[in-house]
């Protein structure tokens, strides 16, 4: 009987071992990547975290591989992946986007999708626009005219394109039949947020939902807020999803990204800003308690479902609650924001007057 030999590593001209096929963190399927990981090697599924490190995108849920979504795709840190915030498929978590475009790296926001968020984008001026996908087949809009004349004064190249390939430049499910692409969005620095004349800030405690993120980014533009602060990690960043839902608001707030939210707490408290943070746990209404909201304040905001997070309620200056008065027991994260906002808003505008 005859028996082949083994095979050893294959090696380079060199003559140093080379790498196997699955070195790489080369992806196998289609859905098995995540938006909002922490760019974390192979993962887990559902809610499990995704091991490895390095840059490599990881499997399934949660902050660890690759992120948790409901038809995720690669993504690493803040960048978006493939999946749909509609459709269910696996993984853990909120939902996300269909496709990883641009860097993986920073805040991202470098692909726009969806009418009023596209219109922002090209009047803000804020950042270039590298080009603009319109649908051939839409109907007659005074929006989608307000867009192609705006991408013309910025000589920025306008291509109509039939629904099939519209589908397959867009990240989510429904881009409203425009598609942007841009440079990704710049990130400021904290301590330019916090040096702003009576600042009034929203720190985000591990959102994970880009359609919740968007809503409150939204909120916070309509509110007057001067600067929103993102965890670097275990916390979705600026994904297509996020771009459409917050409807251009991403275009004129300052966003800040630092590497943990209870230390930036502590700084923004020594720097004279009261952190008030809401949570169900909390003593104090909010109706009543900001009697302080005149002055440079920062709202502070916890993940979907677990809330604030232990150190940053033991770090906030205050814990503020919302009163309910219905069978239900918590309100939307972004219904939530946008309450205390307005609430804010309302006691500035009274001192002022």
């Amino acid at each position: 009987m005859s028996h082949k030999p083994k095979r050893g590593p294959r090696r380079s001209s060199s003559g140093a071992p080379r790498p196997g096929p699955n070195t790489q963190g080369k992806a196998r399927s289609g859905s098995k990547f995540g938006p909002d990981g922490g760019g974390g090697g192979r993962g887990g599924r559902g809610d499990q975290a995704g091991r490895g490190g390095g840059d490599r995108p990881g499997r399934g849920g949660g902050s660890g591989g690759g992120g948790g979504g409901d038809r995720t795709g690669r993504g690493g840190g803040g960048s978006t992946g493939r999946g749909s915030a509609d459709r269910p498929g696996r993984g853990g978590g909120s939902g996300g986007d269909r496709r990883r475009r641009g860097s993986s790296r920073g805040l991202g926001g470098d692909q726009v999708e969806g009418r009023h968020a596209v219109r922002e984008l090209l009047i803000a001026g804020t950042r270039p626009v590298r080009e603009v996908f319109v649908g051939d087949q839409l109907e007659k809009a005074e929006i989608i005219d307000d867009i192609i004349g705006l991408a013309h004064e910025l000589d920025v190249p306008v291509r109509s394109v039939n629904t099939k390939r519209l589908a397959a430049e867009a990240a989510t499910s429904a881009p409203q039949g425009v598609v942007a692409r841009a440079a990704p969005l710049p990130e400021h620095d904290f301590d330019d947020l916090m040096a702003v004349a009576n600042p009034f800030l929203l720190v985000l405690d591990g959102i994970t939902d880009p359609g919740n993120l968007g809503a409150l980014l939204r909120t916070a533009e309509c509110a007057g807020v001067t600067g929103v602060v993102l965890p670097r990690h275990r916390s979705v960043h600026i994904s297509p999803t996020v771009t459409k839902a917050a409807a251009g608001a991403v275009e004129h707030l300052p966003l800040a990204v630092v590497g943990g939210i209870p230390s930036a707490l502590s700084k923004l408290s020594g720097a004279g800003i009261v952190t008030v943070g809401l949570d169900a746990a909390g003593t104090s209404s909010v109706f009543t308690a900001l009697t302080m909201a005149d002055g440079p304040v920062a709202l502070v905001l916890g993940a979907e479902g677990r809330g604030l997070s232990r150190l940053v309620r033991e770090r906030a200056d205050l814990l503020v609650a919302i009163p309910l008065e219905g069978g239900l027991n918590s309100l939307n994260v972004a219904a939530a924001a946008a309450v205390a906002c307005f609430e804010v808003v309302r006691r500035r505008k009274s001192a002022s007057e």
